[in-house]
């Protein structure tokens, strides 16, 4: 094995000049319960990695993808936005890099500023942040802070398996519970039941609400897409739960893919209205930088009869791109395909029961953590 300067190619052949866009497939035995079928350098590096076998080491040797934790500490916990389009203007990610392998995932490019690759090192090269709830404890003490939700799951899964191990959700969802200050989750794993007892009791004060995303009801496809997230239906079986814990819970179907799982929207939304969810949304599938490379290598291999058509209705909705990043068209795309899609979706959450507007957490109850120090109050 080597690395080596190479020309990059597009799944399709044609010459592209990002480095990022040349698809090596590894090895299915290397790879088995992933996601992506491959592991090309991110678009920063100076070299791309190609496999190859090169006489010296065979490729048979290679051992698979195992994952790992690596500790990272950062200086500050919640990351803020001004993005017009997204309902929140905090977050917090406990974890860089996401288990659960989803092919299309929007964050893979974000592996890239670690030196890594978007695509199996993503799901295999993990990164934790153990300090996350001391750091938080820290930034809801500054004097000048004022509380609005805190989303966690906007851009890697706060449930991801490594949750198990390390339960820096939880940690972060103790300080939270404990200053009363409000939080909103997305998940695909039926790990998040685990925190019933803290999410139950935030709910009794107005603090907390859960959304899970639900692709589809096909468990095969689902193994497909989102190898080691829970299965579609231990994901409604989750919502079940929690809305009989009386958390209020949602379903994202996240993300549509036009001539993939679209046709499941009115199931998938009569179905998580009958375990339990009051609220839905949506979002259409959205392939920045390295994602369009590493999906459309997944189409092509999951389900090669399709992978073309796919593509094609998924340029129809991004002006003739296979993506576009601009405000306000980017989670829900533009022409006469997304418009179906979107009056598809109202209708069936409406005929479904699915409240019209978005519940408001509270704020009014926050209690700012007392820094070393500071004066305690005689009230």
């Amino acid at each position: 094995m080597t690395d080596r300067p190479v020309t990059a190619h597009s799944p399709d052949g044609r010459p592209c000049p990002d480095p990022a866009a040349l698809a090596t497939a590894v090895a299915p035995d290397r790879r088995r319960g992933r996601g992506a079928i491959s592991n090309v350098s991110g678009r920063y590096e100076r070299l791309t990695r190609q496999i190859f076998d090169d006489g010296w080491t065979s490729l048979d040797e290679l051992p698979p993808f195992r994952t790992t934790v690596t500790q990272e500490r950062p200086k500050r916990i919640i990351t803020r936005n001004q993005s017009p389009d997204i309902s929140f203007d905090r977050s917090i990610n406990p974890y860089r890099g996401c288990e659960h392998g989803c092919s299309y995932c929007f964050a893979r490019p974000t592996h890239a500023y670690m030196g890594l690759s978007p695509g199996l090192d993503f799901e295999s090269r993990l990164f934790a942040k153990p300090n996350a709830a001391e750091l938080l404890e820290r930034e809801l003490a500054d004097p000048g802070y004022r509380p609005r939700t805190i989303a966690m799951g906007t851009n890697t899964d706060p449930y991801q398996p490594v949750e198990r191990q390390w339960r820096i959700t939880r940690q972060v969802l103790e300080v939270l519970a404990r200053h009363n200050h409000p939080v909103g989750i997305v998940t695909k794993s039926a790990l998040i039941v685990r925190d019933i007892d803290i999410l139950s009791h935030m709910a009794e004060r107005g603090l907390v609400k859960v959304a899970l995303s639900v692709t589809t009801l096909d468990r095969r496809l689902a193994r497909a897409m989102e190898p080691r997230a829970a299965t579609p239906s231990r994901r409604l079986e989750t919502i079940m739960r929690l809305a009989e814990a009386g958390i209020p819970t949602a379903v994202m179907v996240a993300p549509v893919i036009p001539g993939l799982n679209d046709q499941e929207i009115e199931a998938i939304l009569a179905a998580a209205a009958a375990a339990g969810a009051r609220e839905a949304g949506y979002v259409m599938l959205r392939l920045p930088l390295e994602v369009r490379d590493l999906f459309v290598e997944w189409l092509r291999a999951n389900v090669p009869d399709r992978a073309e058509r796919v593509m094609s209705l998924v340029r129809q909705m991004r002006g003739g791109k296979d993506y576009d990043s601009g405000f306000g068209t980017r989670m829900r795309g533009t022409g006469p395909i997304a418009w179906t899609i979107g009056r598809r979706f109202e209708l069936a959450a409406s005929r479904n029961g699915y409240a019209s507007e978005r519940l408001q957490l509270r704020t009014d109850l926050f209690t700012r953590p007392v820094s070393p120090g500071d004066q305690l109050s005689l009230f």
